[in-house]
């Protein structure tokens, strides 16, 4: 084994503890592109007690222009090591198709650890260990290798370019503000992983570029996984960079503002589009679902029509008996309700009734779901039966007469989007005055009526109890007060069964 001094420090001194599996199996993936010059010398400096508790190191060249794969199988069959694989892939894959290719060869094989280490020889094969040893211990999910920590003297005493530690910290502390983390390094591509944790991440509507490297660290932290850094030296030498500068540090900001776009409901971008929502909870005051937890009050018996995921009856659970009807056959949230019905709400109730059974409500929600339907009638019609008698229809739709919509139709423009107003889901389109009508129509006195204000928050992508929401939203709400047609982005309504002639009041 090769040593180099530019690697000591105490804490790469071996031990059999810090190189121990402890029974797990352990992999080591790395990836190489044109390494032909640098692949034999990592692979040497992998130290013994690694090789002898790791269970396979596997190689996949990404069908390089040089002899690297040759040069690899050569080794292999030279050093005799009987746990080292060689592949190279038919057509070049890119940096993160790669590792997409490794991480589900070993999961394929049920391991439980990997290690990803480069071929170029940037990171230290002699701390592999210090990498996986937090996983084998159940102390996190990832952990990654950070130049930025000062045990080794930081990155620029290790030769890390100028340009490059100053690209590295502004784009660090970008993601850190804008995903609310707090790591010292985003771009270190030394990674180890639990597989477990891995098979639970979609990798395959991920990019293929080096950015993977930063969309990974997203999907762990949106999935709640742990993660922890452990520092390690930098290494700059002659080997070639294949990557783009520019092009990396565009891409990096792109998607993590494509994220939160799509956590934000306002885009569904492909490579997130397992954690977007159709009707993400709206926390600010004066919204739909601030009005709805009020009108839903407490130790009350609630039909949540049209409940989706179950996200806005999570918040009302505690305090209430909650059952759920939708098209979805299994929500999220499924277990916060006392009953959940999928049916086709296109047909009424009528089909459900039995499952239903002899229930009636104190309350039965309509939140955004008459607008999807063709026919609205028999849903409506289907709800006098399940009310009891002081029980209360709460129905929102959304405001086609909202400022925004007469903007866009007046510049000859009318697109359907994912979500908001012009959905593309959208059968029906109401104004308040249609929507009042509609419910009259159907038998109901209207005893409340209330507009919303636009969500603002989910465009800028804020948090609605920032200081700048705050400030908007009151001066919204004092504007929609004056103009509720033209600026209320919702009409809700809270109504009555004609067949119950009371007065007015609400809880």
């Amino acid at each position: 084994m090769t040593s180099i001094n530019k690697f000591s420090h105490p804490s790469t001194q071996f031990s059999t503890e810090i190189s121990a599996s402890k029974k797990k199996r352990i992999g080591i993936l790395i990836v190489a592109y044109n390494a032909v010059t640098t692949l034999v010398k990592v692979l040497k400096r992998i130290p013994t007690e690694v090789w002898e508790n790791v269970e396979e190191v596997v190689v996949f060249d990404d069908a390089s222009q040089d002899n690297t794969y040759e040069l690899a199988f050569g080794y292999k069959l030279t050093s005799k090591i009987k746990h080292l694989e060689v592949f190279r892939n038919q057509k070049n894959l890119g940096y993160g198709g790669n590792q997409k290719l490794g991480y589900q060869y070993l999961i394929d094989k049920n391991f439980d650890v990997v290690v990803l280490l480069h071929g170029d020889g940037q990171y230290a094969p002699e701390i592999l260990s210090h990498l996986y040893q937090p996983i084998v211990r159940g102390e996190a999910d990832a952990v990654f290798g950070s130049r930025m920590m000062s045990d080794y003297g930081g990155a620029m005493k290790g030769g890390m370019p100028l340009y490059k530690y100053v690209g590295n910290r502004i784009l660090t502390t970008f993601e850190n503000w804008t995903l609310d983390m707090n790591l010292t390094e985003f771009h270190s591509g030394y990674r180890a992983y639990n597989l477990h944790c891995l098979k639970q991440i979609n990798l395959y509507n991920m990019t293929d570029d080096f950015h993977f490297d930063t969309e990974i660290i997203i999907k762990l932290h949106h999935q709640g996984f742990k993660i922890k850094e452990v520092p390690i030296p930098t290494y700059y030498g002659d080997e070639i960079c294949h990557v783009n500068g520019m092009k990396y540090a565009n891409d990096v900001f792109r998607s993590v503002l494509r994220y939160k776009k799509t956590i934000n409901s306002t885009h569904r971008c492909h490579e997130y589009e397992e954690y977007f929502v159709n009707y993400p909870i709206k926390t600010s005051k004066y919204s739909s679902h601030y009005f709805f937890s009020q009108l839903a009050g407490s130790k009350n018996r609630i039909l949540d029509i049209g409940c989706g995921e179950g996200f806005f009856a999570s918040l009302i659970a505690s305090k209430n008996s909650v059952t759920g009807i939708d098209h979805v056959e299994h929500p999220i949230h499924e277990s916060i309700f006392e009953k959940y019905i999928s049916t086709d709400l296109e047909q009424g109730l009528q089909p459900i009734y039995c499952e239903i059974g002899d229930c009636q409500f104190d309350r039965v929600l309509l939140q955004d779901v008459l607008e999807h339907l063709r026919f609205a009638n028999p849903l409506l019609r289907d709800c006098h039966s399940l009310l009891k008698e002081q029980g209360l229809l709460c129905v929102s739709v959304p405001n086609v007469a909202n400022i925004t919509v007469r903007l866009s139709l007046l510049l000859g423009n009318w697109t359907y989007r994912e979500r908001g107003i012009l959905d593309k889901t959208h059968y029906r389109f109401y104004t308040r005055k249609t929507a009042r009508k509609l419910l009259k129509k159907n038998n109901y006195d209207i005893i409340r009526e209330m507009m919303t204000v636009m969500p603002i928050e989910l465009v800028l992508g804020l948090p609605a109890k920032h200081w700048l929401m705050v400030i908007l939203n009151r001066i919204l709400v004092f504007f929609t007060a004056l103009m509720p047609e033209l600026l209320g982005y919702q009409c809700v309504f809270v109504a009555r069964s004609k067949k119950v002639k009371n007065d007015c009041k609400t809880d």
